[in-house]
């Protein structure tokens, strides 16, 4: 049986409506639950997410009145972007972003929490454009797992405990256009950017960096040039 042109417009017309309801309600439901782990993986002395996020609601699009909530539309519940700053929050990187699966941007500077950023750190927060963790006690390694994040333009990780190597592979990261890790415990060779105008003071105070624009590292040719030019120019003052 044939059915005719506005008989299948309907149709199609319903299931894409259905297609998109269930969408809408999918990220609901999975952005609330992002929510509620952060709020429950956090120690929140001030007391700013206790007194704001309150889950005791089924109006569609509550959570966006939530403390450091913005979303995509007020009527909707998919976070854009949380912005938790200067909250005195305590505890280690919530993995519970995950489920934040429209987000892309997360502010957690200047706060208490420490351990080390998630290796698969990608796998959690994979589209967004600005992760800013300064001013924490971050400890370990940078995850080679960030050069992942490839919609990142803002990268912040400065006032931490971060040790090791910078890793090499961010420096492919084309979209990124602001980069500091100033006052932490790294060392070695500092990545070579393709957009970034990354500068001496985004490297301040970690005394084993090198390389451009800070010193040349040990063992390069432009380093072993220099160290010639200054024996030589300290031979011929004695």
């Amino acid at each position: 049986m044939m059915l005719g042109r506005p008989v299948l417009e309907i149709l199609v017309s319903i299931c894409l409506w259905l297609l998109l309801s269930c969408t809408l309600s999918y990220g609901t439901e999975t952005d609330i639950a992002c929510l509620k782990s952060i709020k429950d993986s956090l120690e929140d002395p001030f007391k700013y997410l206790k007194s704001s996020w309150d889950f005791n609601n089924n109006t569609e699009g509550y959570i966006c009145g939530f403390t450091g909530v913005e979303c995509w539309h007020p009527d909707e519940s998919r976070v854009l972007n949380l912005r938790l700053s200067d909250m005195g929050l305590k505890g280690r990187f919530p993995t519970g972003l995950q489920n934040c699966t429209s987000i892309t941007g997360v502010d957690l500077s200047n706060n208490n929490l420490f351990g080390p950023i998630p290796d698969n750190i990608s796998k959690i927060i994979g589209f967004v454009t600005s992760l800013q963790l300064s001013s924490n006690n971050f400890s370990g390694s940078i995850p080679e797992n960030l050069a992942n994040c490839s919609y990142l333009n803002i990268l912040k990780l400065d006032h931490n405990r971060l040790t090791g190597q910078i890793p090499p592979q961010l420096g492919l990261l084309g979209r990124l256009k602001t980069f500091s890790v100033a006052n932490n415990l790294l060392t070695g060779p500092v990545p070579t950017f393709l957009n970034a105008n990354v500068t001496a003071d985004d490297y301040a105070n970690n005394v084993g960096l090198c390389g451009k624009p800070l010193d040349n590292c040990p063992g390069t040719s432009n380093y072993r040039r220099g160290r010639r030019e200054t024996f030589e120019f300290e031979g011929a003052s004695v």
